[in-house]
């Protein structure tokens, strides 16, 4: 999975399109990202003793990795491997080049 923790993402398609975020987690096995303040829904949680109060919450809940592009100086798109000269890979843009 190209898209990892800590990157900056675009929302491409959804009732969430368009809003940016920081991705808090990702699913490799799942195929989907956990991004912040996208994909809320809300939770209705009991108390779990004395210190948990219980009420309606608002969660984030993953989302598929197809409806994100990743966010790099500004400009969001895909995400291509390249390689330095001594063999290291490296993530950049596809469509600038430029480094993530």
């Amino acid at each position: 999975m190209k898209i990892q923790k800590g990157d900056m993402v675009k929302v491409i398609s959804g009732k969430d399109a368009g809003k940016e975020g920081k991705v808090l987690q990702a699913f490799p096995k799942k195929n989907t990202v956990l991004v912040e303040g996208v994909n809320v829904s809300k939770k209705h949680q009991k108390p779990q003793g004395q210190t948990m109060q219980g009420g309606v919450i608002d969660k984030s809940m993953p989302i598929n990795v197809s409806n994100v592009a990743l966010v790099v100086k500004k400009k969001a798109g895909r995400v291509a491997y390249k390689f330095d000269k001594n063999g290291k890979k490296f993530r950049v843009l596809a469509q600038t080049g430029d480094e993530v």
